[in-house]
């Protein structure tokens, strides 16, 4: 019976860190970690039904009935890699190895910009024609696209043109495509506050939403937003037994 022991310690500061694992709740088997996240929580809401007490002067309550009407997940996260972006903005995730385009028509306007779909392009070639033109005093080639200058001398507006080149590995996320993930979530805690002892939390399953904002331009350190609904998870069978969430302490 020595785990009982655990449920009479008072002493219990809390000052929790740690990791976080997601994985879709529809796939068996690992959990990844997600990288860095600032803050995260669940947000408990309920309705309360009061029935009022009449059988003296003064008021109050007679009676109640409270029902959790929903369970939110929060969680700021500071590592913006490809998982975590796409499933925040709902995005189709599109890896494409490098490779090369050749002879893309385009039309010339100096002082404008060309965008490419590809960037970290290398082996950049213009032609006018079959003239080959130079990017001195012409053209420079920025990650955005080929930027035409505004005093180009081999270059006119309007002028047609075709571009080929090489291009890097790049991954396309297309954003609002995708339905909302469900994921299963596991924290790996440590608390900082009570000798590092570790708390491990699991949701089921969370419905994540798109963020509500997606900073662009910052002062700072940027971080994605994401907030999800706890779903039952009708596998979760039993007395006792929770459908939505649980953590373990020792």
């Amino acid at each position: 019976m020595a785990a009982v022991e655990i449920t009479k310690r008072t002493y219990a500061p809390s000052g929790l860190v740690g990791k976080f694992y997601m994985a879709p709740s529809s796939a068996p088997g690992l959990l990844e970690p997600i990288g860095n996240v600032l803050e995260a929580s669940t947000e408990q809401t309920e309705e309360v039904e009061k029935q009022p007490d009449m059988t003296a002067l003064g008021g109050g309550t007679h009676a109640e009935i409270r029902r959790v009407t929903g369970v939110k997940f929060k969680a700021k996260l500071a590592d913006l890699n490809i998982v975590n972006y796409a499933r925040a903005l709902l995005g189709t995730v599109s890896p494409e190895d490098a490779g090369t385009v050749t002879d893309v028509p385009g039309v010339v306007r100096r002082g404008a910009l060309i965008p490419l779909p590809h960037i970290n392009i290398t082996n950049l070639v213009v032609k006018k024609g079959t003239d080959v033109i130079a990017a001195v005093g012409n053209f420079d080639l920025l990650p955005e696209g080929i930027w035409v200058r505004a005093d180009a001398v081999g270059l006119a507006d309007a002028d047609a043109i075709t571009y080929s080149y090489s291009y890097a590995d790049q991954v396309v996320i297309e954003a609002l495509t995708a339905k909302a993930p469900e994921l299963r979530i596991r924290f790996a805690g440590l608390n900082e506050a009570d000798s590092g002892r570790p708390v491990v939390m699991d949701m089921w399953r969370v419905s994540q939403g798109v963020t509500k904002q997606l900073s662009i331009v910052q002062k700072g350190f940027g971080a994605l937003d994401i907030e999800g609904e706890l779903l039952q998870d009708p596998s979760k069978v039993g007395i006792g037994i929770s459908r939505y969430m649980r953590t373990i302490h020792v």
